[in-house]
């Protein structure tokens, strides 16, 4: 068990660097409500029927209405078998149509149309919440409060956990080891008394064992209980009463009134994942000294912002919106039908200023922090507010101002290109959230939704919320103050009123601040709250008390299963294996728990018994694959302390046990089956390496390639062959099990299938064609930095997350590897910080609330050292009624990164060429929107953009020309599978060097302009256009394309430069076997090595080196993305701008 932690008296001496993480929470099993994969408001998709299904990955016969569906792996014969293994539940709500222009007005680049066969999707969205069901972050209250067996958490904390100690359990053998936690030494700040923990030796809520959960097991706890994130019950042996359903007064559980003395919640609509309730009667009258609200507004509660008129009373708790409420995005269903038409809504000019109110009714601008407000007068903040924004309106003219792209057609800057900053006061700017954490589409949030359809650009934000960080603010605190309607975690945009109450920058509510946030442990006073890192920092990370555990923290556990072969040993991919784990086993993330264990297969299963105690690991080989059991269950995972040398002893060994086998077939589907069984009582991470299509037992494929239809403008197969995998996944995400999946094979492995294990746990695809460590060093390179980087990342156990937004707004379509669980959870059995998500959004209700929008990420996860972690990331964006100050704060990269993941999800529900015409489409679209805002005379002739969004046409012509939505060119299936996997699951400083490289010239790095970085100095050469005019004959040319690196050498190159940079006399001898550079004492080399090691350290994918000569037949490998030049299947930039006026004219 957690112990507590000592309060720690002294000055903010909070953590810095990475800190390893944590929280748990179990959820309610569910299918999340089918994607809608709308590419935003005037965004249009071709269909040949006017609009698209809408279905969830696999046959939709295997999903019934609000029915479980049972799995089709066998689960073993008894004794042995130690869980049944049903799978969950199914999709709810209506399906999104999406409606999308067809037949000969089509506005794609020309290509003829290919085949519509329906494939599944992956990209999973929110489910309406059912009645009983309450908001997963309606935690427990910011103040620290116990709980016994006959008392209910006040605000909507969920209660403890009860299990029954053996429901389906495993055998004895398997049993969880959950001892006491670990001390863990922190340097974080400390504030008030110690987080409470529980007695060593003590159960949490009596719960027993947690190998009893099973999936098909009854829940012990209603699924509304299930329902939480944030928030948690504190840890009672005695577990917690539930109250019979339908006996709440007034439809409310007793935690959920509120308590006496409290502040009533506003009235007026907030936005959340669930629908307000009524407010109670019985509320406290206001606080003294307020004043009634101006004449003519509504009457609203004491201390909070009065509602929009029509708006629906809000509560303190959460209950589920209406059937009509949840149907997305207004416009979303209505049938559209021609080329021109979009879903009709009225658009309304609001003003974004809020009425000055009496003292005591408003607390001052989102983002201040003076006690009062004249009547009257305007406080000081909102004049620097007035005056940024005027200070900022070149800024905002220039960035909006028309650009005529057949004129200048050069638009690359030479320098990396900077995300732009939105309109902010100072103080908000000061603490906004690092846009490679946190970005918006729009640094703009138009005030209603007819604005953003006016605009059509789409509206969503892109998430890195894991990343590794140098600078991270860790706080441990007895008191995590939370708002108490909507949840939301304070933060620096949040206002106070005075030193006792703030106002939620989300839902507005008015909340009172514990004593114990305002303490100062430097002056051991109480004082101003503002000075907390809480407010000072946009991302900060908690370490969670004892009401946020469910459960005691579960242990690293990693299991391997391994292909053994023919093709996996005489590749190589064995040795390699055995080798990197050998040598970073003592760095794997974890504590004195941590677990291991190891299943290799080929047409059996191996199962190796290194138990404490034994002399030589012990092989048991399981030949019947269509009934899979556990040979010795209690003896497959080890303590990896405790048993070391037996797991050393085992590496040394398996390359050459295996070294001699002719067998080609492999049983992936069983080994995934034994996997589930191991890891179902622990949770824990499973390591696929698969060289080959799994051909034998459950889950068994077959070749659905055609080499010869490889450059077929039809591209079929996008979508998997059977939903068994899908359904293993779902299993595994059901018991904390994340699968990541690294894949060898130089033929077809059929990824499009394969990938749904990794998709739906939340785990990782790696792609390696062709790894030989003869015949293709290149990839053996690759898989060996890669693998030692996966073997030591940091890594989050047993994850959830949910991103709430200003009411208002309302996140609706979720993309990335995870499930969705309810209606806006997000379920990580694996978080790691390579991961990157996304989210599109639509404008529900008006934003005239505030003159900010406000987002708010919650990661809360289990770090491998045991401890409960909440990583919070809170972005704050301006409000506007003007299309001006829209376009002016268009991302082009964000929208880049958001329309990839809604076009791979197009692929795979429609066609290809669907795809391809809506990537063109909001090219058009926007141009057209922006044409209609400038004088005729302005429009003739040009082709005109914001500046803004200048290199938007680049970046989709560049987005069409990629391996994963090019056509006409030879592509293989799984080559494609693989980069739309990538575009889905990457942050976007990936995505973007995978759509447009970074091209720099190297045969002339100078000092001039360098970066000084720990004492180097890195040259920083400017950035050219991937065409072959900027090629010069006698130079050489780095090329980044994320996951590899092109030295490109012309053949006039100087013998200067090979004999300084590549260690040869001249061209002709340069080697093209080369993987690195090498290390030569001048200062060109030294320049160059320099600065390939800076592009390296800002990521953390490996990228080899490949040299290649103008002359070689490589050379395609570099050739194939200069996107701006024309080829015999695809046009060039400039065609493709000529293309675009022709369709913006008509």
């Amino acid at each position: 068990m957690q112990q507590p932690r000592p309060p720690q008296p002294g000055s903010y001496n909070y953590q810095q660097g990475q800190p390893p993480g944590g929280m748990f929470n179990q959820v309610q099993n569910q299918i999340g409500q089918p994607s809608k994969d709308s590419f935003m408001p005037g965004v249009r998709l071709p269909s040949p029927s006017g609009q698209m299904q809408n279905r969830m990955p696999g046959p939709p016969p295997t999903f019934g209405q609000n029915s479980p569906f049972t799995n089709s792996h066998p689960q073993g014969p008894p004794p042995q078998r130690p869980l049944n293994n049903a799978a969950i539940g199914p999709p709810g709500g209506a399906p999104q149509n999406f409606h999308i222009p067809s037949g000969p007005h089509s506005r794609g680049p020309p290509a003829p149309t290919g085949g519509r066969g329906q494939q599944n999707m992956n990209s999973m969205g929110a489910q309406p919440q059912t009645s009983n069901q309450f908001n997963l972050h309606s935690g427990p209250p910011a103040a620290n409060w116990q709980m016994d067996q006959n008392r209910q958490p006040p605000n909507g904390g969920p209660p403890s956990v009860n299990r029954p100690a053996n429901v389906a359990g495993p055998p004895t053998g398997m049993q969880p080891r959950l001892g006491a936690i670990p001390n863990v030494n922190v340097q974080a700040t400390t504030y008030g008394p110690p987080p409470t923990s529980v007695p060593a030796g003590q159960q949490i809520n009596g719960s027993g064992p947690s190998s009893a959960r099973s999936s098909a097991a009854p829940s012990p706890i209603p699924g509304l209980r299930y329902d939480y994130l944030e928030g948690g019950t504190p840890f009672s042996s005695t577990g917690v009463q539930q109250p019979p359903r339908g006996q709440y007064p007034g439809g409310m559980p007793p935690h959920m009134v509120a308590p006496p003395g409290s502040i009533p919640p506003p009235s007026g609509p907030m936005h959340s994942t669930s629908n307000a309730m009524p407010q109670l009667p019985g509320a406290m009258p206001p606080p003294p000294g307020s004043m009634p609200p101006p004449p003519g507004s509504m009457r609203p509660p004491p201390g909070s912002m009065p509602p929009p008129p029509g708006s629906m009373p809000q509560g303190a708790g959460n209950m589920a919106p209406p059937t009509s409420q949840m149907q997305g995005p207004p416009g979303q269903n209505m049938n559209v039908a021609g080329r021109r038409q979009y879903p009709n809504q009225s658009y309304q000019q609001v003003g974004g200023q809020m009425p000055t109110q009496p003292p005591g009714t408003m607390g001052p601008t989102v983002g201040t922090n003076l006690p009062n407000n004249q009547p009257g007068h305007i406080p000081q903040p909102m004049m620097n507010n007035l005056a940024a924004g005027v200070g900022k309106m070149n800024m905002q003219q220039s960035e909006a101002r028309p650009l005529n792209l057949l004129q200048e057609r050069h638009i690359l800057p030479k320098t990396p290109i900077e995300p732009p900053k939105p309109k902010l006061s100072s103080e908000n700017q000061k603490s906004q959230v690092n846009p490679d954490l946190f970005r918006c589409t729009l640094t703009s949030i138009p005030q209603t939704q007819s604005l953003l359809q006016k605009s059509k650009l789409p509206l969503g934000i892109l998430i890195h919320p894991y990343k590794d960080l140098s600078h991270l603010p860790v706080i441990q605190s007895s008191v995590i103050v939370r708002c108490r309607s909507c949840r939301t975690y304070i933060n620096p945009f949040v206002s106070f009123i005075d030193q006792r109450r703030w106002r939620c920058n989300l839902c507005f509510r008015v909340n009172d601040l514990q004593e114990e946030f305002t303490f100062d442990p430097v002056t051991r006073t109480y004082g101003d709250p503002s000075r907390r890192p809480e407010i000072r920092s946009s991302t900060i990370e908690f370490i969670a008390p004892s009401e946020y555990m469910l459960r005691p923290p579960q242990p690293a556990v990693y299991l391997f299963l391994l292909d053994v072969s023919f093709s996996s040993v005489q590749s190589g991919i064995l040795p390699i294996f055995c080798q990197v784990l050998l040598e970073e086993l003592d760095r794997l993330p974890g504590d004195t728990r941590t677990k291991i264990g190891f299943i290799t297969y080929d047409n059996t299963l191996h199962f190796y018994n290194m138990q404490e105690g034994a002399t030589r690991p012990q092989m048991m080989v399981i030949s019947d694959i269509d009934d899979v059991f556990l040979p010795l269950p209690g003896d497959l995972l080890v303590n990896l302390n405790e048993s070391k040398e037996l797991v050393q002893d085992l590496l040394n060994q398996l390359p050459s046990l295996f070294e001699n086998n002719k067998e080609t077939r492999t049983a992936l589907g069983p080994a995934l089956q034994a996997a589930y069984k191991l890891l179902s009582p622990t949770g824990g991470r499973v390591t696929v390496i698969q060289s080959s299509l799994p051909t034998t037992g459950p889950g068994s494929l077959k070749s659905r390639e055609d080499p010869n239809q490889r450059s077929s403008k039809n591209v079929a197969n996008l979508g998997p062959a059977t939903d068994f995998y899908k359904k293993m996944a779902l299993d595994f995400s059901a018991q904390q099990i994340g699968a990541d999946l690294f894949l060898f094979s130089s033929q077809y492995a059929d990824l499009a299938t394969l990938a749904g294990m990794a998709k739906f746990s939340a785990g990782s695809v790696y792609h390696f064609p062709g790894l030989h460590t003869n015949a293709n060093p290149l990839q053996a390179d690759r898989f060996e930095k890669d693998f030692r980087r996966y073997l030591t990342r940091k890594i989050g156990f047993e994850a959830v997350m949910r991103i709430r937004c200003t009411k208002g707004l309302a996140l609706h379509t979720f993309h990335g590897n995870f499930f969705v669980r309810s209606t806006d959870l997000l379920s990580l059995p694996n978080v790691s910080p390579d991961a990157g998500y996304a989210m599109q959004m639509s404008i529900e209700d008006t934003l005239n609330d505030s003159q900010t929008a406000c987002f708010q990420a919650a990661l809360l996860y289990t770090s491998s050292k045991g401890e409960r972690r909440i990583r919070v990331h809170t972005m704050c964006l301006p409000i506007t009624g003007q299309l001006s100050e829209i376009y002016a704060g268009a991302d082009s990269q964000a929208i880049i990164g958001l329309l990839s993941r809604m076009a791979v999800d197009k692929c795979q529900s429609s066609s290809m060429q669907d795809s391809r015409d809506a990537i063109v489409n909001v090219c058009i679209d926007s141009m057209t929107a922006f044409k209609e805002t400038l004088p005729s005379s302005q429009t003739i002739g040009t082709l005109s953009i914001p500046y803004s969004l200048r290199l938007l046409p680049l970046y989709t012509l560049a987005l069409l020309k990629n391996i994963a939505f090019r056509l006409g060119s030879s592509t293989k299936l799984d080559d494609r599978v693989f980069a739309m996997e990538m575009f889905k699951s990457q942050p976007l400083s990936l995505i973007m060097l995978q759509v447009y490289p970074s091209l720099y010239a190297v045969h002339n790095l100078a000092d001039e302009g360098s970066l000084s970085e720990k004492d180097v100095d890195v040259p920083q050469p400017p950035l050219l256009g991937l065409s072959s005019e900027y090629l010069s004959r006698n130079g050489a040319f780095l090329m980044d394309t994320g996951d590899m690196m092109f030295l490109f050498v012309q053949a006039a190159i100087s013998p200067q430069f090979c004999q300084d940079i590549l260690d040869c006399p001249d061209y002709s001898s340069i080697s093209e076997s080369t993987m690195e550079l090498p290390v030569l004492e001048n200062p060109a080399s030294e320049r160059l090595r320099n600065f390939i090691g800076w592009l390296l350290g800002k990521r953390t994918v490996h990228a080899p080196l490949q040299i290649i000569r103008e002359n070689s037949p490589k050379r395609i490998l570099f050739l194939q993305h200069l996107v701006e030049d024309r080829t015999e299947s695809s046009m060039s930039y400039y065609e493709y701008l000529q293309h675009l006026q022709k369709e913006v004219k008509s």
